[in-house]
Order: C-alpha cells, then structure tokens, then sequence
C-alpha cells in the first residue's frame, strides 16, 4: 500500500493528486494507493480518498504502508521519518493556490539536502523517481524535536519576512 498524505491544509494540493492518479493509469503504481486528502476535494475510482484520518488509524497506515507520498509539511515528514519510511515529498505552492507563500520550498530543500527524502519538483517525473525509490535509502533520523522546530521556526519567520 502507498499512502499519500497532504495534511491538515486548508488548501487544495490537486497537482499532487493528479500526478498520482497518472502513475496509477499508465502501470507505474500498481498498488493499493491511500490518500489523506484534508480539505483537497478530489474524486477517483483509483485511490481510495479519505479527507482527514484520526491519529491511531494515520499511525497504522504509516506502518503498513510501503512507502509515502506526501507534502512538505514538517508534521507529515517527521512522523514518517519516524516510521523510517520512504518518503517523496513535494512542496505547496502560492502560484498555484496551494499555501500562502513557498516556504514548503525550503523545508523540501532542507530534508533533501540531508538525506532523508526525495523530492518532486517536477510532477511529470513522478514515475522516474517512484522508479529510483527502490535503491533509496534514507537518512536514520534522530529526533531532537525542539531544536529542530526552534530553528525551522526560524528559518520560517526569515522566509515570511522577507
């Protein structure tokens, strides 16, 4: 099972979705797809869609799922970091209406650069790095939650100041 998780946004992330759904129609994801959706409406006889999952239920489909799909929010992250799961992780973006501002940018750009996820920036190329998923191996994380959350706030208030 491949879960995709888009959190708790108030904002719709159906790019992510679409380059799902696209992976499923031409073979590349052959799987039982799981989606957490938020407040994203979509509709697709391929994934089951779910808006939001309670916390015990979200925690088992992090372990039964063979790897996760998901955006670059820092709870969603960690929490599959956690599970030591495969992740690809792809950012919300202002021009599209998805957050309001790029800062998922960054935080996709800080867990890449240290190893523990890998990118989409280019959603047409979903199935090429479902594909590099297999010889992935990501970085074992160590929490050290509050320092983290201290500097990515941060790094957070530097972004939405500028």
């Amino acid at each position: 099972m491949i879960l995709v998780t888009l959190g708790t946004q108030d904002k719709p992330f159906v790019r992510l979705l679409e380059a799902v759904e696209k992976q499923i129609e031409n073979g590349t994801i052959q799987e039982k797809v799981i989606a957490q959706v938020g407040s994203t409406k979509y509709t697709s006889h391929r994934m089951q869609i779910i808006p939001y999952i309670p916390v015990e239920n979200f925690a088992h489909m992090l372990e039964k799922a063979n790897f996760i799909i998901t955006h670059a929010g820092v709870g969603s992250i960690i929490e599959g970091l956690k599970k030591e799961k495969k992740m690809i992780v792809a950012a919300r973006k202002k021009e599209y209406g998805e957050h309001v501002n790029n800062h998922q940018e960054q935080i996709l750009e800080n867990f890449s650069q240290s190893g523990y996820i890998i990118p989409l920036i280019d959603f047409d190329k979903l199935g090429e790095i479902i594909k590099e998923l297999k010889d992935f191996t990501p970085r074992k994380f160590y929490g050290n939650q509050e320092k983290f959350i201290q500097g990515l706030e941060i790094q957070i208030e530097n972004l939405l100041n500028d």
